[in-house]
C-alpha cells in the first residue's frame, strides 16, 4: 500500500476511535461562529490525527479546520484535515458525520481518506490509481437523464447571501430531478457521488477541508469536479459542483440560469 495512504488511514481510524470514545460522554459544545459549532470531540479528534501525521511526516504542512492557519497551499506537501465533517449532526446525535484527510502535493490532490463514522465506510483514493470503498473499486453512476437523477446539496449555515436565488434553483431542481437530499456532511455527499449513490452534488460556503479529500475520490471514480463557473479552481473557492459528466453539466447549466455570474464566482 502507498505509504501516504497507509498513514492517512491509520490517522483517520484513530480519529474514528476518538470520536466514538465521546459517544458515552457529555459533550462540551461551543459556538465558534454564527451557527458554527465545535465540540471537545472535534478538538480531541484533530489532536489525535495531527499527532500521527506530525510524527510520521514532521516536515509536512498541515491545514486543519480547528487549527488557526491560513487557507493556502505551499508548493510542497500539505495535509488537509477535517476531524469531524458534520459536527452539527454529531452534536445532535444524527448519524452522518465523517473524518476527512487529504494529502496535496505541489498544489494537487494525491491521497484521500474519508470515513463515515457510523457506517464505518472507508472511502480512499490515490491519484492515478482509482477510488475504493472498503477496498473495492467504485465508479460514478452513468445516469444521464435529469428526471432519473438523485442529487445532494447543502444549506450553508453561516452565509445566507445567496439564499434567494439558491432557493429558486432548489425549487426548479425539486420539480426536475428524481430526488434531492441534504445529509449535512459535504464529504459524505461527495463520496456518495463517487460510489454512484448520488449522481451529482452542489453547494456553496464550503472550505478546503470539506472538499479536499472527497473531490479526489470523485475524480478517481471517473467523475467531474469544478467550481460554479466550470473551472478547476474549486479548493478554496467555496463553490463546488460535482457529479458524473452528464449530471455535472446539467447542474452547471442550471446554476448559470439561476445564480448571477458575480455570485457564482469564487469567494
Amino acid at each position: 500500500m502507498n505509504k501516504d495512504l497507509k498513514i492517512a488511514l491509520k490517522a483517520a481510524r484513530a480519529g474514528v476511535e476518538t470520536i466514538n470514545s465521546f459517544k458515552t460522554k457529555a459533550l462540551n459544545i461551543q459556538q465558534k461562529g454564527y451557527h458554527d459549532l465545535v465540540t471537545d470531540a472535534d478538538l480531541a479528534t484533530e489532536e489525535t490525527i495531527l499527532g500521527i501525521l506530525r510524527e510520521e511526516f514532521p516536515n509536512d504542512e498541515i491545514l486543519a479546520e480547528e487549527t488557526e492557519n491560513e487557507e493556502t497551499l505551499t508548493s510542497g506537501r500539505t495535509w488537509i484535515v477535517d476531524p469531524i465533517d458534520g459536527t452539527t449532526n454529531f452534536a445532535h446525535d444524527f448519524p452522518i458525520y465523517c473524518v476527512s484527510i487529504a494529502l496535496w502535493v505541489n498544489k494537487k490532490p494525491e491521497v484521500a481518506v474519508v470515513i463515515e463514522v457510523n457506517r464505518n465506510e472507508e472511502f480512499t483514493a490515490v491519484a492515478g490509481e482509482g477510488a475504493k470503498l472498503n477496498g473495492k473499486t467504485i465508479r460514478v453512476s452513468d445516469i444521464s437523464d435529469p428526471e432519473k437523477a438523485f442529487v445532494a446539496t447543502g444549506f450553508p449555515y453561516n452565509d445566507l447571501s445567496l439564499v434567494d436565488p439558491y432557493l429558486k434553483l432548489f425549487r426548479h431542481l425539486m420539480e426536475e430531478l428524481q430526488g434531492i437530499r441534504r445529509p449535512g456532511a459535504a464529504t459524505f455527499d461527495l463520496c456518495c457521488v463517487a460510489c454512484g449513490r448520488f449522481d451529482g452534488f452542489y453547494e456553496y460556503s464550503l472550505h478546503a477541508w470539506d472538499v479536499a479529500a472527497a473531490s479526489l475520490i470523485i475524480k478517481e471514480a471517473g467523475g467531474t469536479v469544478t467550481n460554479w463557473l466550470g473551472e478547476d479552481d474549486w479548493l478554496f473557492g467555496q463553490r463546488i459542483v460535482a457529479g458524473n459528466q452528464m449530471i455535472h453539466s446539467h447542474l452547471l447549466k442550471r446554476l448559470k440560469e439561476y445564480i448571477p455570474e458575480e455570485l457564482r464566482e469564487n469567494v
